[in-house]
């Protein structure tokens, strides 16, 4: 097979974070794959041809990748961030797995910036200590899975970062997030929202659970919940090191 599949992360919004190691791949692709926002980010240019899609049609989106690039393409499928994070790297590797006859292709996964650590950054050191992370999406696992691991989450007292927090088709989610939070004994920590972090239309907002509202996020927000621990140092947030 002459052809290849890369699986890339363009980081969170701002040129400067994407990875020079990703910037080598697309000026050398054929064809760009894709949410159509995030295929937008990548320059047009002669002999590059651009597939953009629907943010639903991942399993699709991977099973044209994996044909353009048998066909001799070389073909770069783009995701924000990090690929591997709530992203297109699982949908290329679940695609693959169903189609044989593709396992020889050269495939590589090439790491991006997410948007939780460029957050975590903005606000100081949040994820100083273990934490974890959490797509609160319901499409793809059913809400009793989100509510338990949240709960289990706040009793292990990790830090939580939570991805695609509250969209117009479920705005009722993020609310109800917030509510197990506060019911399992949170109500003190330090919420973090971090809204298109890295783009001119940043907006970084620093509460405590207790004054959180569901309406200070949408899907182009970070919200990070630190752990029993976490202070604030002047404008900056971190978790401590060390545990009790």
């Amino acid at each position: 097979m002459t052809g290849s599949l890369t699986i890339a992360g363009l980081g969170p919004g701002d040129e400067a974070l994407v990875t020079p190691e990703v910037s080598a791949a697309l000026a050398s692709a054929t064809d760009i794959l894709g949410y159509a926002p995030y295929v937008e980010r990548v320059p047009a240019r002669d002999g590059l041809t651009m597939h953009p899609s629907d943010n639903r049609m991942e399993l699709q989106r991977a099973a044209l990748a994996l044909r353009l690039a048998s066909e001799g393409r070389h073909v770069i499928v783009v995701s924000s961030g990090d690929p591997g994070v709530f992203a297109m790297a699982s949908a290329v590797f679940e695609a693959l797995e169903a189609s044989p006859q593709w396992q020889g292709l050269p495939i590589r996964v090439l790491p991006g910036v997410t948007a939780m650590l460029a957050a975590a950054a903005r606000a100081g050191a949040p994820l100083g200590h273990d934490f974890c992370a959490m797509n609160l999406s319901d499409n793809l696992k059913p809400w009793p899975t989100i509510e338990k691991r949240l709960r289990l989450a706040a009793e292990a007292d990790f830090a939580i970062a939570m991805y695609n927090p509250r969209s117009a088709s479920r705005p009722e989610g993020f609310g109800r997030a917030l509510e197990i939070l506060r019911e399992a004994g949170c109500g003190e920590r330090l919420v973090i929202f971090a809204h298109a972090v890295s783009t001119p239309k940043e907006q970084i907002q620093m509460v405590t659970l207790h004054e959180a509202r569901s309406e200070m996020a949408d899907m182009r927000t970070l919200v990070i919940v630190g752990n029993s621990a976490t202070r604030r140092v002047g404008r900056w947030v971190y978790a401590p090191r060390h545990a009790r």
